[in-house]
């Protein structure tokens, strides 16, 4: 362990303590499986929050990475390139939609969705100028820039930041009457999570989401889905949405967009929308860069094909079985998701989310904790099911006694 122990030591030194990862340090990874520096294995059971939804090293992924290397990496939106034009078609198509706001990551993409909304309403809605509102649901999580924190209900993200952004309504998650009764003439948009990640895979009660879709329809407020987490096949289908055969005004994509290997992000919408904009209005150097652009074409095409959105949705039921039968045990007190995605709440008794992803880790499982007892599980889609099921096989030893 000298190894770890060195390299973890020199971390904490030498860079600043905004993260508290597990002792492990990670040198290679393949599939869903990763190797450290002692040359131990590791099964993923998290993908990098979805990022890697396609696995570590996923050769068609590198390939396309490798191919753009040897070409041309970054331009610049200051000049065209030759693979960007083809990126936002298909992503358009991909949404149906009609156009593409390129960022690197979901936080750029969040905060654009912001500004576009607020443009929107001024120019289109005819909201008087800086009243805007956008509604938010507690317990959200949408990015870590200020003016996200300024929205957010989760004091240890929050705290500290002031002074905070105004033009932000908070109401309950799930709860549709709370949100008609946030919306006045001001309201120009609704940003919610399908399906929210960081508070624990909280899956909202069934038809909320379509009721947000009615409601901001009637009242002429445009309906964000921040699909950053839920989006790009984690859940079954190739967005969250389309459980309840619900479509937003706007998507916004990140994580699972760039396969693990660049980060990419965008904001998907239609013509009238992100048509708003003029030259010099909203930007990024770094964004729909030509190897970013190669990397999520890749990524496009293996989601045209389905098999990832059909393989979450079957190894999701039984990863959704299997852990239900945990909580009959008392171990496993509540089971939350969709997909190939899952928050377990962990009886206090057995442990601390933290301790129970530490005894994970000593048996070869690396998922994360988040509030309190809660793991979240959410391991990349090209998991066998023999690996998945060694890996719940590993959960089920840590909760006996």
């Amino acid at each position: 362990m000298a190894t770890t122990d060195r390299a973890i030591a020199s971390a904490e030194a030498h860079s600043a303590h905004n993260y508290h990862p597990l002792p492990i340090v990670i040198a290679s990874a393949d599939g869903a499986w990763m190797t450290d520096v002692e040359g131990r294995r590791f099964l993923d059971m998290l993908a990098g929050y979805s990022a890697l939804n396609f696995g570590h090293g996923n050769r068609r992924l590198i390939d396309a990475a490798k191919a753009q290397l040897e070409r041309v990496t970054l331009t610049s939106r200051a000049f065209h390139h030759d693979r960007f034009a083809d990126f936002c078609t298909q992503l358009a198509e991909l949404c149906g939609m009609e156009m593409v706001l390129p960022m690197n990551t979901g936080a750029e993409a969040v905060e654009t969705a912001v500004k576009t909304a607020r443009k929107w309403g001024y120019r289109t809605k005819g909201v008087p100028d800086g009243t805007a509102k956008i509604i938010v649901a507690a317990d959200n999580f949408h990015g870590r820039t200020t003016t996200i924190i300024s929205f957010s209900t989760d004091e240890e993200a929050r705290a500290d930041y002031g002074p905070y952004t105004p033009g932000f309504e908070i109401v309950p998650y799930g709860d549709l009457a709370a949100l008609d009764a946030a919306m006045t003439d001001n309201t120009v948009a609704v940003l919610l999570e399908p399906i929210q990640g960081e508070a624990g895979v909280l899956v909202p009660p069934p038809g909320y989401l379509a009721g947000v879709r009615e409601l901001t329809r009637a009242r002429n407020v445009l309906f964000i889905a921040d699909e950053i987490q839920s989006g790009l096949g984690r859940t079954g289908k190739t967005f969250a949405l389309e459980h309840e055969g619900v479509v937003p005004d706007m998507y916004v994509l990140g994580k699972a967009l760039g396969g693990g290997v660049v980060p990419v992000s965008a904001v998907v919408s239609s013509a009238e929308i992100l048509g708003v904009f003029r030259p010099g209005e909203h930007g990024s150097t770094f964004g729909g860069n030509p190897l970013a652009c190669a990397v999520a074409l890749e990524v496009i095409a293996m989601l045209r094909t389905g098999e990832y959105q059909q393989r979450a949705a079957e190894l999701g039921d039984h990863l959704h079985h299997e852990l239900g039968l945990m909580t009959t045990g008392g171990a496993v007190e509540t089971v939350r998701g969709r997909g190939l995605w899952a928050g377990v709440d962990i009886s206090p008794s057995y442990g601390t989310g933290r301790e129970i992803s530490e005894k994970l880790m000593d048996r070869g499982v690396l998922v994360k904790d988040t509030h309190g007892s809660t793991i979240r599980i959410a391991p990349p889609l090209v998991i066998s099911k023999e690996d998945l099921d060694w890996g719940l096989e590993q959960l089920r030893a840590v909760l006996t006694r």
